[in-house]
């Protein structure tokens, strides 16, 4: 295979063709190179519209997917980014390459590891993989975030995500349960104010231990 015909295939006809125009964000995508982060049994599947499996039942998203969450969060290089759901680092390796900082959560210990190699292999030292159930917001209750990226879909936005993003920041998650669910952009706007816009349609797996809202009963 030849890897760059491949990976430029990849951007010209999934990633382009999903309204993915940003240059910065597809000059990224020849800069972080994706088949490092891919598992050795998986690497001819690197550039395919196909999610990739992971250990633990978990699985890489959609190129297409990673791209465009990636141009909508629009990341600025004095920002400080929150991942929920670290897989096998590649989403954080793309975040911190336009970020101050990016802390990525993953609860499978297994795959924490993966993503600390994984990172440290590529150079990227601006991330800090932690390991822990981030389903319901991250660190102290009152850490600030000026983007924060959800890997795995949630059936309702926890209030802690929106506590934890700053005025002028961007939350990024697929909200819903399968088959019907929604990638959103949710924006802080003031102290008490959110803006949510929906991006596409989609389904991805959840983040486990997702909090599911309360069903009321007659």
């Amino acid at each position: 295979m030849n890897i760059e015909q491949a990976r430029s295939n990849m951007i010209e006809q999934q990633i382009r063709t999903w309204d993915v125009l940003d240059q910065q964000v597809l000059e990224l995508l020849l800069v972080v190179k994706r088949e490092a982060f891919v598992p050795p049994a998986f690497r001819g599947l690197t550039f395919a519209d196909t999610e990739i499996p992971l250990p633990c039942g978990q699985s890489m998203l959609l190129p297409k997917f990673e791209a465009r969450f990636l141009q909508e969060a629009a990341v600025k290089k004095h920002e400080n980014v929150l991942e929920i759901g670290a897989g096998s680092g590649y989403m954080a390796a793309l975040l911190a390459y336009r970020a101050r900082h990016v802390t990525t959560v993953e609860i499978e210990p297994e795959l924490a590891a993966m993503a600390r190699q994984n990172l440290a292999s590529n150079g990227v030292i601006n991330v800090d993989v932690a390991e822990g159930d981030g389903a319901n917001g991250w660190g102290d209750q009152d850490a600030q975030y000026d983007v924060i990226v959800l890997s795995g879909s949630v059936p309702v936005l926890p209030d802690a995500f929106l506590k934890q993003i700053k005025i002028g920041g961007r939350i990024l998650a697929v909200v819903g349960q399968a088959p019907a669910m929604a990638a959103r952009i949710v924006t802080r706007v003031s102290e008490v104010g959110y803006h949510t816009e929906t991006l596409f349609e989609t389904s991805i797996k959840p983040l486990r231990n997702a909090v599911n809202p309360n069903h009321f009963r007659f």
